[in-house]
């Protein structure tokens, strides 16, 4: 679960009032982008969470949502631009990951009303002894 607070970003995220009407209190990025990026530098055992956004959305568009408010599970937003890649994803996920998110790196936004977000992937079944923690992405970025 992450707490987001309006013109203010996630509770606990590096970028928490960063500073006044920032454009990236919250990212997003699209899971099927990471496995087409995953696929096409053929990459395995690989996370999400290098990309270093705050929420992993699936089956939707981010570049559509910029200059959009959109809602997630009631909580308000403001697509303000794309979260362009940075030199680092090469080192961080494998070379080329760069180039290959340009265009598709994700999406900035504005929170515009105060809510929670909860995650609902799904968790693999364990059997008796095995244990897994599933935790948000902020602070991340």
């Amino acid at each position: 679960m992450i707490e987001c607070a309006a013109g203010r970003g996630i509770r606990g995220d590096r970028y928490f009032d960063f500073k006044d009407d920032y454009k990236g209190q919250i990212t997003f990025f699209s899971l099927e982008i990471f496995d087409e990026l995953c696929g096409a530098l053929q990459i395995q055992s690989c996370s999400p969470a290098l990309v270093r956004r705050n929420v992993i959305t699936s089956s939707l568009d981010l570049n559509e949502l910029i200059d959009q408010d959109f809602e997630v599970q009631g909580v308000r937003f403001r697509g303000m631009e794309e979260c362009r890649p940075c030199y680092w994803m090469d080192q961080a996920i494998a070379p080329g990951a760069h180039e290959f998110l340009k265009g598709r790196g994700g999406l900035r936004a504005k929170i515009l009303c105060d809510g929670q977000l909860r995650s609902n992937a799904q968790l693999p079944r364990m059997t008796s002894g095995q244990h897994s923690i599933a935790s948000p992405l902020k602070g991340r970025r």
